[in-house]
């Protein structure tokens, strides 16, 4: 590693210790040339997550996106937003798991609801009712309608 005060190419590690749970080390290394002191940190590079929109154009994955989405939906619901990070975190590991570096925003769009449903159903209709793009109250009426026969069927 070359020495940030001296520009020199070769030190000593004097001590490494595993950090945020053990995915990264922090080394503290000695420079050979000038004998300072400086601090590494080694983490295993992350797969960069692409998003393929409904037109093709293509973004960086962004978790905090899918959380404010689900704020919005989980608005005055007696939701904490613990759950809500819960969840976000969730499908961010889903997807990451794949090990696919594209993913469609459709199949975020059905994770995200899928965890909805599971944890407020209001809030699921809401979330549902912008992502598929509702134009009038017939398509809430069958999403409802859908729920209500899901819930007797239990």
């Amino acid at each position: 590693m070359k020495c940030p005060y001296c520009g020199h190419p070769e030190d000593r590690v004097l001590d490494s210790r595993p950090i945020r749970d053990g995915e990264a080390i922090k080394r503290r290394r000695e420079c050979l040339a000038c004998g300072r002191r400086f601090t590494t940190f080694e983490e295993i590079e992350e797969l960069k997550l692409m998003v393929v929109k409904n037109d093709g154009r293509r973004e960086p994955f962004d978790r905090n996106k899918v959380l404010r989405g689900m704020q919005v939906a989980c608005e005055k619901r007696p939701i904490s937003i613990d759950a809500l990070e819960e969840i976000a975190n969730d499908i961010e590991q889903v997807l990451i798991n794949r090990g696919e570096r594209e993913v469609k925003s459709s199949e975020i769009g059905e994770l995200v609801m899928e965890r909805l449903k599971q944890l407020d159903q209001v809030a699921y209709v809401r979330f549902a009712s912008v992502y598929r793009q509702f134009e009038d109250a017939t398509q809430f009426r069958e999403l409802v309608n859908m729920l209500t026969r899901q819930r007797r069927q239990k």
